[in-house]
């Protein structure tokens, strides 16, 4: 028999007290772990109400984000897609127009062409849209060549009609002032359709249209301004309009038919030697010419746009043996008095300050500048000389613009 104590043996495979023990706080301390975790678990979800609110602000925040950037691409997408098939272009106008304005049709334009230059001058919004409206009303018609008054802004409904309304359109023609016959008569062929030489026949046919015998010919009763001729017009019918209107000038500035002759010829002269607000003046100096032949220019006119006419240039430039020349009839540096007619249509001022010449004792006046048109009168030679030397100088500082 043993003398050590029991309970330390290990022989008989049986654990002994201590090692009971050990098992034991072992397991007590694997579920204080556990209860721990819970513990700590139970801990997380125990957040404050400021953590909360937080917590929701983030939410919204990234939900806002992320709607946002939804919707930006989204309106990236349709801004392509829109733009590829035209959805966003304007088709139609509304309302009944706003600035008056003349639209002409040239002859031989197709309807696209005509649609094109309707919304480039902004009568119509869409050019594609009037053709498909102008096609369902009218598909085996065409539009008439003229000039329409319309409006910018139009409904393309209401241009269709008033492009069809044939008894609205009409044939514009602009007359320039200082433009002489032949020039006429081609802008007048051009606007109309009709050959030049429709004109060009008539133009020595004076008493047709009751122009007396002492005129050379039409040139002078043309008078400048815009015109807008039915279709169907002649080229009769468009000269007699064109001389009533200069008729009807004469008679507004009270001028007896035994002065037409003289009115009319020393407005064609006024025309191109000054600017409007000075054509009084000019023509009161050409008057103090005319009317005292032993005065500083012993009757002469001197006037370089009348010899050039003679001449058939255009240019203010003249030599001294074209100034000479007594056989150019419209030589009035040759010449004494008035040349043998108008040298262009006057325009109604220019009829005027013939009609009522500035009462001044000027003789002479040259533009001294040409861009501006200021011109200087003068009473004697000498000083006339000086103001031809300051045009002279602007001459040679703007090369080319006298020639």
């Amino acid at each position: 028999m043993s003398d050590e104590p029991r309970g330390n043996g290990t022989g008989d495979g049986t654990p002994d007290h201590g090692s009971h023990g050990d098992v034991r706080n072992s397991s007590s301390a694997s579920d204080r772990d556990a209860t721990s975790n819970l513990a700590g678990s139970f801990e997380h979800h125990d957040v404050t109400p400021e953590q909360r609110k937080r917590r929701k602000v983030r939410s919204r925040a990234s939900l806002a984000t992320a709607v946002a950037l939804f919707v930006a691409a989204l309106v990236v997408v349709v801004a392509v897609l829109g733009s590829a098939f035209g959805l966003f272009e304007r088709k139609d106008y509304h309302g009944s127009g706003d600035q008056d304005v003349s639209f002409s049709v040239a002859d031989g334009s197709t309807t696209g062409q005509i649609a094109q230059d309707l919304q480039s001058q902004e009568i119509v919004a869409n050019a594609s849209y009037f053709v498909e409206k102008f096609q369902d009303r009218y598909p085996e018609d065409f539009i008439q060549p003229g000039t329409y008054e319309l409006k910018t802004h139009m409904p393309a409904d209401d241009v269709v009609s008033a492009l069809m309304e044939r008894d609205e359109a009409s044939h514009y023609a602009a007359i320039a002032k200082t433009q002489r016959m032949d020039d006429t008569f081609t802008t007048l062929s051009e606007a109309t359709g009709l050959d030049k030489s429709e004109f060009e026949k008539l133009s020595t046919e004076k008493a047709k249209f009751g122009v007396p015998d002492k005129f050379p010919n039409l040139e002078g009763w043309l008078h400048p301004g815009e015109y807008r001729f039915p279709l169907d017009a002649t080229a009769e019918q468009i000269i007699q309009e064109m001389v009533d209107r200069t008729k009807q000038t004469l008679k507004d500035n009270d001028v007896a038919e035994d002065k037409w002759f003289d009115v009319l010829t020393i407005g064609s002269i006024v025309e191109f030697e000054g600017t409007p607000k000075i054509y009084p003046a000019v023509a009161g100096a050409i008057e103090n010419r005319i009317n005292n032949p032993d005065g500083e220019t012993s009757g002469f006119i001197q006037s370089d746009a009348s010899v050039t006419y003679g001449l058939g240039k255009k240019t203010v430039h003249l030599t001294d043996e074209e100034k000479r020349d007594k056989s150019n009839p419209y030589n009035t540096y040759a010449n004494p008095g008035l040349p043998v007619g108008p040298i262009g249509s006057p325009s109604d001022e220019a009829i005027a300050a013939a009609a009522k010449p500035e009462k001044n004792d000027y003789y002479y006046w040259v533009t001294v500048n040409l861009d501006t048109g200021e011109t200087k009168f003068a009473k004697t030679y000498e000083e006339h000389q000086r103001y031809v030397e300051e045009y002279q100088k602007w001459c040679s500082d703007n090369d080319g613009k006298c020639s």
